[in-house]
């Protein structure tokens, strides 16, 4: 029997992406808040949109859970990496990588599955990103941060580094809830372990506008955190990947092009020109 067709890409509005390890006691939540927080926004905008969660090498019953979750959500997709480490997960980087090489819709949002990123933040990432026109809206957990003194500090030597080093201003860049267009996703150099934490960065030396926003922040109240090192291990690869970072930065050339034959001018699109898209739903239903 032949293999169902799977929808073409860019057939949706937007992708919700949270990649998952051992997260068992959290994967029905979030996906139940995601549903909560987008479906108001399909009603009244017009949304169309999916969520993916990539299964990155859990041991737990993460996967028999979201499997379970799919019968009565057509919306939901699983992802699972192949072949992790005996133990532990390909890493954030190659969720990442496969989640938005799955997508199907024009942007892509991610979150972290924990719940420490609130879904409900989502319509309000949404609006924002097409009401500045921009090509990606990051998260800001910088006031709202609810981890312990160490994660902070950590935190806050990350950012030394990556505004020393790269010139990246971006004030949370390890905050993983955003959202970006999918075919700036597709540049991002994400095969490399650690490239997650340099997302905005990369947009940015990409030639795509990014702009931030605060958003909440909650404390894990189930599940293991993935971060075991402390700050002195975690500061030194964080420090070489941001020379690793410099070295790609130094070779990366903003490349968006727009196709002047006919054919393109009767169409009347570019590789940006999707972004008002759905400005000109609203405005038009509001007229």
């Amino acid at each position: 029997m032949p293999a169902p067709a799977q929808p073409a890409q860019d057939t949706l509005d937007l992708s919700v992406l949270a990649p998952a390890h051992n997260e068992e006691d959290n994967i029905g939540p979030l996906v139940e808040r995601v549903s909560q927080a987008l479906g108001p926004l399909a009603a009244s905008e017009g949304v169309t949109w999916e969520m993916i969660v990539v299964d990155d090498g859990s041991t737990d019953r993460t996967r028999a859970r979201l499997m379970d979750l799919t019968r009565s959500r057509p919306w939901l997709r699983v992802i699972e990496m192949r072949d992790p480490p005996p133990g532990a997960g390909m890493g954030q980087s190659a969720a990442f990588h496969a989640g938005f090489r799955a997508a199907r819709g024009r942007f892509v949002a991610t979150l972290d599955a924990d719940l420490q990123n609130d879904p409900a933040d989502l319509p309000r990432l949404w609006l924002l990103l097409h009401e500045h026109e921009a090509d990606m809206v990051q998260g800001d957990r910088t006031v709202a941060r609810a981890d312990g003194v160490h994660r902070k500090a950590g935190a806050a030597v990350g950012r030394a580094f990556r505004r020393m080093i790269l010139g990246d201003t971006i004030r949370d860049t390890g905050c993983s809830l955003r959202i970006l267009r999918r075919e700036a996703a597709l540049r991002l150099p994400l095969e490399f372990r650690g490239a997650h934490r340099f997302i905005p960065a990369c947009v940015r030396r990409l030639g795509y506008t990014v702009i931030e926003t605060p958003v909440a922040h909650h404390a894990r109240t189930a599940g293991e955190s993935k971060y075991g090192m402390g700050i002195v291990q975690r500061a030194i690869p964080g420090l070489m990947d941001c020379f690793a970072m410099r070295w790609m930065f130094s070779r990366m050339r903003s490349t968006r092009a727009i196709e002047i034959t006919p054919s393109a001018h009767a169409s009347g699109r570019d590789d940006g020109a999707d972004r008002a898209d759905a400005l000109e739903r609203r405005e038009g239903r509001s007229s």
